[in-house]
């Protein structure tokens, strides 16, 4: 299993937030309806409304906006977020260029891929919501992998936009395997797990919060897996990000800055207060359809692994630390084979951030 920060944040869901849940079915997470998806709070004033795209579909690792919605926090601010589930950072952070959502979230480097395939549609990260990638390669503790060397020569899948797998070439580098050597599979998100079980494949690449509950589910929990963390091996690096594009973030620095104000008012909650976090993803799920057990477990990694680091306590959430981002940045760069490395200031904008004291935990 990945290393987790030692501060240990327990999520003990109260038996009376399964109000919101209706029935349970076997599916992890629904898309909300374009009703549950608007904010509209606030009824004294005129609200702008401000459109998002999740990396993937709503689940428990969204609590931080579900949570800023639900309190009001974006109205406050004059916003009604309209969001749409993703289909994976790399569609999400397209999406956000071609000015399809205003603001959305996605891989820190995969939008730093996509800026130096595309010059003209630069986009900029102006909020960390992940300190910590979740990026990982997962197998089966009785398939003789034990280290990310023996994954030389094996059958690795995911669906095509996983940022975990556009990742892959810095991992292999960061831990001396043939990139080359492995073969990938395309596979549909919602079979990856189930069909990596059956044997399909050697390995799968993921997100740690994405996998591992399903995978629990299915009967195989942390004892019979082996997770190889990206973090855990030489690539200390950020994950999930908001982002927007630098030209729409210069037209509309207050929107953007009030956007990033209240997510992160969202987050501290979160953090705070998970059992309440949680039931609001789950009501704004509406249908139903989220597996309590698995959101539980999803929300907790979350807590334990992704938003929380003791970079976090030092300097609030949110932001980078310059030096840390400039190493991430040499490893990507490296391992993608840029022309030149990216400075931190090229990927990151903090100028949208609140005060310190406003980001603290």
């Amino acid at each position: 299993m990945p290393k987790i920060w030692t501060k240990f944040i327990a999520l003990a869901l109260v038996a009376g937030s399964a109000v919101y849940l209706g029935s349970c079915a076997t599916q992890t997470t629904s898309q909300p309806s374009a009703t549950a998806q608007t904010a509209v709070n606030n009824t004294n004033r005129e609200l702008r409304e401000v459109s998002f795209t999740l990396s993937w579909l709503l689940q428990a690792v969204d609590a931080p906006l579900a949570t800023a919605i639900q309190k009001g926090y974006f109205a406050e601010k004059g916003i009604a977020v309209k969001f749409e589930r993703g289909y994976g950072s790399a569609d999400s952070i397209n999406k956000i260029a071609s000015g399809v959502y205003d603001i959305g979230e996605g891989d820190l480097y995969s939008m730093v891929e996509f800026n130096q395939k595309n010059p003209n549609d630069k986009l900029v990260a102006v909020a960390i919501k992940f300190n910590r990638s979740p990026a990982a390669i997962v197998a089966l503790d009785n398939t003789g992998i034990a280290s990310p060397k023996q994954l030389e020569g094996k059958r690795l899948a995911a669906p095509a936009g996983d940022a975990a797998r556009r990742l892959w070439p810095i991992f292999a580098k960061a831990t001396g395997v043939n990139a080359d050597s492995v073969t990938w599979n395309n596979v549909e998100p919602k079979l990856r797990e189930a069909l990596f079980i059956k044997g399909e494949f050697d390995a799968i690449s993921c997100y740690i919060s994405s996998s591992l509950p399903p995978l629990k589910k299915l009967g195989y929990g942390p004892d019979r897996l082996n997770t190889f963390l990206y973090a855990d091996h030489g690539l200390d690096l950020y994950g999930n990000a908001l982002i927007v594009r630098e030209s729409f973030a210069q037209q509309n620095p207050e929107l953007v800055r009030a956007f990033v104000g209240a997510y992160l008012r969202g987050l501290q909650d979160t953090i705070r207060n998970p059992d309440e976090s949680l039931a609001a993803v789950l009501q704004l799920s509406q249908d139903g359809l989220m597996d309590q057990a698995q959101e539980r477990d999803r929300l907790q990694i979350a807590l334990d692994s992704l938003y929380v680091s003791p970079e976090v306590e030092q300097n609030g959430l949110g932001g980078v630390d310059r030096a840390r981002l400039q190493k991430t940045l040499e490893q990507v760069a490296e391992g993608f084979g840029f022309a030149e490395v990216p400075t931190p200031e090229d990927v990151f904008n903090g100028s949208f951030l609140p005060p310190k004291e406003q980001r603290t935990i």
